[in-house]
């Protein structure tokens, strides 16, 4: 069986036993809070647990590494929609360390592009287009110098309402462990 197979079975099941009623809330998230975190694995049900959130207290958004990497860019989108549309009235970049995106190499990344069929022509199409695919796919050193700097860019933001506070936290993907990076009660900018 396949997994989507799988997949659709157990949902057969879920809706069918009425699981989901546990899961029950609204689209507003309770606790008023919007979370841009990494997709790392670990944290699908660590970073809630350590964080104290039970479903519907927050919007949670994921990409790799917990990045902001444009002000203009879909997770800025996203966390805007959060704070005007849904009620997020504080924002936290949640970074964690032995993250995927610290050092990657993004020639490495490109040359498995190749290696799984992508042809060589597109890629230098792209290149040639103005699209640098090695900067696009750049990560960082520093988790938390990311999370800093992500944080940042919200703060600077021109569309962040006054007294939406951005904080930066870096997490341990094995302890759930949170370390402060920096506080955003009161802050604008860096």
């Amino acid at each position: 069986m396949s997994l989507l197979n799988e997949i659709l079975e157990h949902n057969r099941t879920f809706v069918e036993n009425q699981q989901y009623e546990p899961y029950r809330t609204t689209k507003f998230p309770d606790k008023k809070l919007v979370i841009l975190s990494c997709m790392d694995t670990r944290l699908t049900q660590l970073l809630p647990e350590a964080m104290n959130l039970r479903n519907g207290d927050a919007k949670i958004i994921k990409n790799a590494g917990a990045i902001i990497s444009d002000p203009f860019d879909n997770i800025t989108r996203s966390l805007f929609v959060a704070i005007y549309e849904l009620g997020a009235e504080e924002v936290c970049v949640v970074g964690h360390h032995d993250c995927g995106m610290a050092g990657i190499q993004p020639a490495r990344t490109v040359e498995k592009m190749t290696d799984r069929g992508v042809p060589r022509s597109v890629i230098d199409t792209l290149e040639r287009s103005g699209i640098r695919l090695e900067t696009w796919l750049q990560g960082f050193d520093s988790v938390e110098e990311s999370v800093q700097k992500s944080a940042a860019i919200l703060r600077n933001h021109p569309l962040l309402p006054e007294g939406v506070p951005v904080h930066g936290l870096v997490i341990h993907p094995e302890t759930g462990k949170l370390d402060l990076v920096t506080e955003g009660y009161g802050k604008r900018g860096l």
